[in-house]
């Protein structure tokens, strides 16, 4: 039975050179706990009678210096796990664009700097440059988001729950919103309109059927007690067959003629213009991507609701809009006013670096620039062929392995982010199968890589959509295929 007491105490192991360098780079009280978990380990192994390593043939530790080199060895990786923050980059070749779990859009260059610009050092948030005092930070994107939309003011908030929360708090509490029964939407993560409703202290007033809801039922539910008709895009579903709704404009006539707010939570951010110039099918064919027409024509624009003279719109920042998560509330002065004056705002307002991704993305807009540098529209303009010639370059350089079988197939790539529902987007997909392995095994190893590769399984085939899969992330995922080989 090997002796426990050659294994060294934490002081001896500390002064050794390869665990003074842990302490240098992860801290003294890190590198001691991961000592006396290693050291205890160890100790366990000896009292058991098992092999340090599980190796046959190698020898129990004779010294303390022997037992030091069996333990060092798992110092980093345990430190290296303690420190590891559990949100990391990914590689997203899911083809989702949008992709709710995987963080939704990745931000663009501009969005980025203007973050790490304004984070690093102190900004003017809260400051008057003109009048040396206080300021208001809600006012730092509101130019370029009323120039870009049309709107007289705008207010960013957290996301666009708070958006929808805000407005009702701010504009209906205790009085009623009129709202179709085919618009009581629930989004992901349990979020419900009615219950939204009853936490703002608005009065929901459901009018027609789930399937058929008709201007004449909005205008009879109007009564004295009505504060605003709400109009909620269905963003995550498709209502088809034996429908009827009323048009947008219809709304607006209705609530002008008897005096309550439209509101409109559009959800998505789409904003028209990004995709081609002009934003109409015209431009798309123009642009070489017929297949968008769908969903130009499918998708609704803030530009447009705000045009046909909806009060108020909100939108998030982080879908189609291609920013950071955010709540951006466009409309009117007046009712905007009240918004902003809300006591909500406060815990609902949006940070510096929240504020500094906003006007980056929004600056690409403005600039004309959005289709080729916010990475959501870039994707989503991707052609089949451009993707298939990047399939077929990674199918090349795995094929060489002699592990992986690869073919180029037809796949349909998603929108996601809970827009665009049954709207998908032709691709050309990269699928992969091994002789030796499953594709749930393989779709599991690749997620277990540095970085983590997120793929699906089709056809018990493992496919890669490389759709939304950056030019600068091709090598990595190769050499992470490699490495699962």
């Amino acid at each position: 039975m090997p002796d426990v007491r050659i294994v060294p105490s934490i002081e001896q192991l500390r002064i050794r050179p390869r665990v003074a360098a842990l302490q240098e780079r992860y801290g003294h009280a890190a590198v001691v706990e991961a000592l006396r978990a290693e050291t205890a380990a160890l100790r366990d192994r000896l009292l058991s009678g098992m092999r340090a390593d599980g190796e046959a043939g190698v020898e129990w530790p004779a010294s303390s210096d022997e037992a030091a080199a069996i333990i060092e060895p798992g110092l980093e990786p345990r430190l290296q796990a303690m420190f590891q923050s559990s949100l990391r980059p990914v590689i997203n070749a899911t083809g989702v664009i949008v992709h709710t779990n995987l963080g939704r859009a990745p931000l663009s260059q501009a969005a980025l700097d203007q973050v790490v610009t304004v984070g690093r050092r102190y900004s003017t948030l809260e400051y008057d440059l003109a009048e040396g005092g206080r300021g208001h930070r809600d006012g730092h994107a509101s130019p370029l988001l009323c120039r870009l939309t049309g709107a007289e003011a705008a207010v960013v908030v957290n996301n666009n729950a708070a958006a929808t929360m805000l407005i009702l708090a701010a504009l209906a509490a205790h009085r009623e919103v009129i709202v179709s029964r085919g618009e009581l939407v629930e989004i992901g993560g349990g979020f419900r309109v009615p219950e939204v409703m009853e936490q703002s202290r608005a009065i929901l007033r459901e009018i027609g059927t789930t399937n058929r809801t008709r201007a004449s039922d909005y205008e009879a539910a109007v009564t004295e007690k009505t504060a605003l008709i709400l109009r909620v895009h269905r963003s995550n579903f498709t209502i088809e067959g034996f429908t009827e709704q009323p048009s947008l404009q219809e709304l607006v006539d209705i609530g002008r003629r008897r005096g309550v707010l439209v509101v409109e939570d559009l959800g998505s951010g789409n904003l028209a213009g990004g995709l081609a110039e002009p934003a109409d099918v015209t431009g798309l064919r123009a642009a070489g991507l017929p297949w968008l027409e769908p969903f130009l024509r499918g998708e609704p624009t803030t530009q447009a609701s705000l045009a046909a003279g909806v009060d108020v719109v909100c939108v998030s920042g982080d879908k189609l809009l291609g920013g950071p998560q955010a709540g951006i509330i466009l409309g009117r002065k007046a009712p905007l006013a009240l918004i902003r004056r809300h006591p909500l705002m406060r815990a609902f307002r949006a940070d510096k670096l929240t504020y500094a991704a906003l006007a980056g993305t929004l600056v690409e807009y403005a600039a004309g620039r959005a289709r080729d540098t916010v990475p959501v529209l870039h994707m989503l303009t991707r052609t089949p062929e451009s993707i298939e010639a990047r399939a077929r370059a990674v199918a090349a350089a795995l094929e060489s392995s002699g592990v992986y079988d690869c073919e180029i197939v037809d796949g349909r790539s998603a929108i996601g982010g809970g827009t665009t529902p049954g709207l998908t987007l032709p691709t050309r997909l990269l699928a992969l199968t091994r002789r030796d392995s499953s594709a749930s095994a393989l779709e599991a190893a690749l997620r277990r890589l540095d970085p983590p590769v997120i793929a699906r399984i089709e056809r018990d085939r493992l496919v890669l959509d490389l759709r939304t899969v950056f030019e600068d992330e091709e090598a990595a995922l190769v050499q992470g295929l490699r490495t699962v080989a």
